[in-house]
């Protein structure tokens, strides 16, 4: 009894601090140049004729005309000046937005990196604490920074993204917002000089901005704002219209890319269902620590941090049979579906492995798991 009455306290101190977290709109588009921080300057000019006392947190405008005209007359917090280096760097001044309390930022490209020594290493937790504080916030991101698209993009693009933002940032808006434009369209503004200086037009035409790759990043942007409204759909639903309780399990080995893949893509699983999840990995005696390679205890360590960052609960479990392992776990955490990785086996392996394979099959048959095999 008195863990119920504790459950339901824990339940009304969650929805009270809900109702006092501040409102978080995030313009998302296929790439830079669409007119993400464009859209976000007219909006907070609107709001700001309607009343509302907005601030610029930080607007980076990348020195586009267009961009830098709607600046002016908008309330802007000053920049922290940071000596790093040598150099004289500009940061948004976190604590100044808290202790203003304004009622609505307009905080810029979300996946920026701090510079070190600020409170926070990302600037996505520094808008994390600004909605805490209960200001309402307006921010941007290109597709391409969020975390579990990582790999789809750099097959796109080949490009290595060093700066992303975790899924459960986006999950956490109450608005994602597209701002679309046509590849033809994207194209022109590009050549037009109203993206990048003159210099760079060229190689960037050549390089990302190519048609093939810009309409593959747009159908990646198109699709992160369907499933957002999706799941702010089902979300608002009455209890008894919603489907069954998804739980996903994502079994990882030492394969470092492999897990990796299979991370990223159990969490986009996850974010559609709006599934709880939790990424599995079992050290059987041949993985003792003692018996592997720092290097590969390192790579482990690493996708176990990402798990854990794109919104995962991590089980590590020590056992002989990973298949045993795996069906415990399942059992003993009501799991609807286990994502497990391709094998990379040759021909001899998969014949020795066949009926440990059969084995799990058989299992999670009889437990009515699913079983995904992601490639």
């Amino acid at each position: 009894m008195e863990n119920d009455r504790d459950q339901s306290a824990d339940h009304f101190l969650r929805l009270i601090q809900a109702s006092r977290r501040g409102k978080f709109k995030i313009y998302i588009g296929m790439s830079a140049g669409v007119g993400k921080t464009y859209r976000m300057l007219q909006e907070a000019h609107a709001l700001l004729r309607g009343g509302i006392d907005v601030k610029i947190g930080y607007v980076e405008t990348h020195n586009r005309a267009e961009t830098q005209a709607l600046i002016a007359g908008l309330p802007m917090i000053p920049r922290r000046k940071v000596f790093y280096k040598g150099r004289e760097l500009e940061e948004m001044d976190l604590q100044t937005i808290l202790n203003g309390h304004p009622e609505l930022v307009i905080v810029d490209e979300l996946a920026h990196t701090n510079i070190p020594g600020s409170k926070n290493e990302k600037r996505w937790q520094d808008v994390l604490d600004i909605l805490d504080a209960g200001i309402n916030v307006v921010s941007a991101v290109n597709i391409q920074h969020i975390e579990s698209l990582y790999d789809e993009v750099h097959d796109i693009t080949g490009i290595e993204v060093a700066e992303r933002v975790p899924d459960r940032v986006l999950q956490a808006a109450d608005e994602v917002v597209n701002i679309d434009l046509t590849v033809d369209e994207l194209i022109a503004r590009l050549k037009e000089g109203k993206i990048y200086d003159p210099a760079k037009v060229e190689t960037a035409l050549r390089n990302f901005f190519q048609a093939e790759k810009i309409l593959q990043l747009r159908e990646l942007a198109l699709k992160e704002v369907v499933t957002a409204v999706e799941r702010k759909v089902e979300t608002t639903l009455p209890v008894n219209t919603q489907f069954r309780h998804e739980r996903l399990m994502a079994s990882i080995s030492t394969n470092h890319l492999v897990a990796r893949r299979v991370i990223r893509k159990t969490a986009r699983l996850a974010a559609y269902y709006q599934a709880r999840w939790c990424v599995l990995y079992v050290q059987t005696p041949a993985e003792d620590p003692n018996r592997i390679k720092l290097d590969v205890q390192r790579h482990l360590i690493n996708n176990l941090k990402l798990a854990t960052e794109l919104g995962a609960e991590v089980i590590r479990v020590k056992n002989t049979s990973i298949f045993n392992a795996l069906v415990e776990e399942c059992e003993k955490r009501k799991i609807t579906t286990v994502c497990i990785g391709k094998p990379h086996f040759n021909l001899f392996q998969v014949i020795l492995r066949t009926h440990a394979f059969n084995q799990l099959l058989t299992m999670l048959s009889e437990s009515d798991i699913d079983l995904v095999i992601l490639s």
